[in-house]
């Protein structure tokens, strides 16, 4: 039996597990990922990347290379031809980012090994224990073979749905199965179903959506589609065939587009559940070991990344010595963030799901006319590209805290590219000079707003006059970080963390 200690331990090498090793080996901490699964999983499941989750892969120098291979997608027609429009937000990315999961983790997977995350697939947890100290995991080969231990300060749980992890700290995930045998395919049409971006066409008992992945041959395009039929109720394990789907989506769009190729499918259901603590002493759960909700809205690999940019710092700042109460952060601001994915979600798989004929020509009416008015329209889109989400701000402080950094201009560099570099950032008025404060990276803005220091995960921690030198240098203080101080790496041991 082999041991092996590491500062943090993640459990899940999918999107969010990735983000949170690439980020804290980007930081210096030594970090392993174990995964039970021996290869990357090459199905294309989620297909949707966001606005912010953008801005957060533009900050580990990601996002280029997957824009170069992906489809740009404006928006999204619902109800009775009702939209959901990005284009109009003043935003980096004012779209919907079309790509397989599969890329997205590759390219996260690159991200964590370059930085020196070890991550090993192929190896189940079987066995969790917490202490003063740390936590001990006991972990094996897939399939059979020798123990192996593993000792670490802290340990995510980022497994999925089915987590073990969960599982063995006890967690509850309470809620319930909203919607049984959806079906998700890859299909090349030789027509084009009617509009541009992501569309859902529905009727009273089976809806279909469709979106473009961009790819066009000879004999048609290739669309990623999700179809369901009230009355087609089956169990997950009975795979999806090719009349069933070309049924479905005939039906739904009222015409034959053409159904050349079906290619990878899945039978499913989504339940909506949320772990009622996203903390458990020296554990944490992260996306969907922590959540899981409906498919409509795109939300699940998304608020799985935020999730682990936001506690990657914090367990970074803690080791670095940072008071433990920066750890219970992370459910503070996350927590409330995945209940209102879970609301949002099911309201509209419950809004696609409608019978009632009365119901449903009111929910057409409503929303054509509410996605006219700009200020709802732009919230609506804010809200699905995840934008327009922020964290709460204590009493006394600036509004500004707990918004994005992001939509600040800058002089010189974008702020993304300035936090490829983990820590804070200072951004000083258009004009004003520059602060004494080693170790801090400084910005200046291009419009007229005040000083503002941004977290690494992208957050605005305070705002107001640079000048204001005591009020910026006690938000840092809050957070463990000290200008012109410059922590060792710590390294967890049986008797506790040290540094090496």
């Amino acid at each position: 039996m082999s041991t092996h200690e590491v500062d943090v331990l993640v459990v899940g090498a999918g999107p969010t597990g990735l983000t949170a090793a690439g980020d804290l080996a980007r930081a210096g901490r030594s970090v392993a990922v174990l995964e039970r699964w021996p290869t990357m999983n090459p199905s294309s499941r989620a297909f949707a990347t966001m606005a912010r989750t953008l801005e957060l892969l533009d900050a580990r120098g990601l996002a280029d290379d997957l824009l170069a291979h992906a489809h740009r997608a404006p928006g999204v027609t619902i109800f009775a031809g009702a939209r959901i429009d990005l284009s109009h937000l003043d935003i980096r990315y004012p779209f919907i980012t079309v790509t397989p999961q599969t890329r997205v983790e590759h390219a996260l997977a690159g991200y964590a090994r370059t930085h020196g995350a070890d991550v090993r697939r192929g190896v189940e947890v079987t066995g969790l224990a917490q202490d003063r100290d740390g936590a001990t995991v006991t972990a094996r080969p897939r399939g059979g073979g020798d123990e192996t231990i593993w000792r670490a300060a802290y340990v995510i749980g980022a497994d999925g749905a089915h987590s073990t992890v969960r599982d063995l700290v006890g967690a509850d995930f309470p809620g319930r199965t909203l919607m049984s045998s959806l079906v998700l395919a890859d299909v090349k049409l030789s027509g084009k179903p009617s509009g541009d971006g992501l569309r859902l066409y529905s009727t009273r008992d089976i809806f279909a959506f469709f979106v473009s992945y961009g790819r066009h041959d000879a004999d048609g395009s290739w669309y990623r589609t999700m179809v369901w039929d009230r009355h087609r109720q089956l169990p997950d394990d009975v795979p999806p065939d090719r009349a069933e789907i070309a049924d479905v989506i005939t039906r739904a769009t009222g015409a034959d587009p053409g159904l050349v190729e079906v290619g990878w499918n899945s039978r499913f259901h989504c339940d909506e559940r949320q772990v009622t603590r996203y903390r458990y002493g020296r554990v944490f759960l992260a996306g969907d070991a922590a959540h899981v909700h409906s498919p409509m809205g795109g939300q699940g690999m998304n608020t799985g990344i935020q999730d682990a940019a936001n506690l990657a710092w914090k367990l970074d700042a803690v080791l670095a010595g940072a008071g433990d109460a920066v750890l219970d952060t992370y459910h503070d601001e996350r927590h409330p963030i995945g209940a209102r994915v879970l609301r949002q979600s099911g309201l509209m798989a419950r809004g696609i799901t409608l019978h009632p004929r009365g119901a449903r020509a009111m929910r057409n009416l409503l929303a054509r006319r509410l996605l006219r008015i700009p200020r709802v329209r732009d919230g609506v889109a804010g809200s699905f590209a995840g934008t327009a989400l922020r964290y709460p701000h204590r009493r006394g402080e600036s509004p500004l805290v707990g918004t994005r950094g992001t939509q600040i201009p800058l002089r010189g560099a974008r702020l993304t590219e300035l936090q490829r570099t983990p820590g804070f950032v200072l951004i000083r008025e258009r004009d004003a000079a520059p602060v004494d404060a080693p170790g801090l990276r400084h910005a200046e803005r291009t419009d007229a707003g005040p000083a503002v220091l941004v977290r690494p995960d992208g957050y605005a921690a305070w705002a107001g006059p640079s000048s204001d030198r005591a009020g910026w240098t006690a938000a840092l203080h809050i957070w463990g970080a000290e200008p012109g101080v410059t922590n060792p790496p710590i390294f967890v041991t049986r008797n506790g963390p040290g540094t090496r």
